[in-house]
């Protein structure tokens, strides 16, 4: 009688801790690899595909499962590696060759009397920086653009320039409307209908 009950007691404890266990696997589950978000987040989410990767997280993917270097990222230069490095706790390495950052960050502009709306730089900008339809002209949303440039290569009309980018607080300002804009002749008076 005594082996039949302590039997039964195992029985009931494994049943117990291995309710509890399946309960602690569900409750705080980790959604995907911490790892890749933490690299992710150092990477500047330009999206260019300059690393050979389709995006920044696709890169963070490999870089988590050891499959692609940490110095691929031309946007985020030499400070991003480093950050990286830091974080896996490697050595830093030289960007690749051909790879390095622009010295200071920059925008792409279309020559909007020479665009024939082909749509190529559309289909190749990863940030959807350019604004367009088919057989229309395209401009660039500066503030969506990344200076990736990858719209350059596809452009058959050579259009597209690059100039530095606005930086710093002076970037932020906007100019106020004119005197004239608040004249009363624009003011619609509101008429209630009773």
């Amino acid at each position: 009688m005594s082996i039949l009950s302590a039997v039964i007691i195992l029985i009931s404890m494994g049943l117990i801790f291995g309710a509890i266990l399946g309960y602690s696997a569900v409750k705080f589950k980790v959604e995907g690899n911490p790892l890749v978000e933490q690299i992710d987040a150092l990477l500047p989410q330009t999206q260019c595909g300059q690393c050979d990767y389709p995006g920044c997280k696709p890169y963070a993917e490999a870089i988590a499962a050891g499959e692609a270097p940490i110095n691929k990222c031309v946007p985020g230069g030499e400070d991003t590696m480093e950050d990286i490095a830091d974080l896996l706790g490697v050595d830093p390495e030289p960007l690749e060759p051909g790879k390095e950052a622009s010295p200071e960050p920059t925008v792409v502009i279309i020559r909007e009397a020479d665009c024939i709306g082909c749509t190529k730089c559309i289909q190749a900008c990863p940030v959807d920086a350019i604004l367009g339809a088919a057989k229309q002209m395209h401009t660039i949303i500066a503030q969506n653009c990344t200076g990736c440039d990858l719209c350059i290569p596809v452009c058959p009309t050579d259009c597209i320039d690059i100039i530095p980018a606005k930086t710093g607080i002076a970037a932020w300002h906007h100019e106020k409307p004119s005197e004239q804009f608040y004249t009363q002749s624009q003011i619609i008076p509101v008429q209630w209908v009773q």
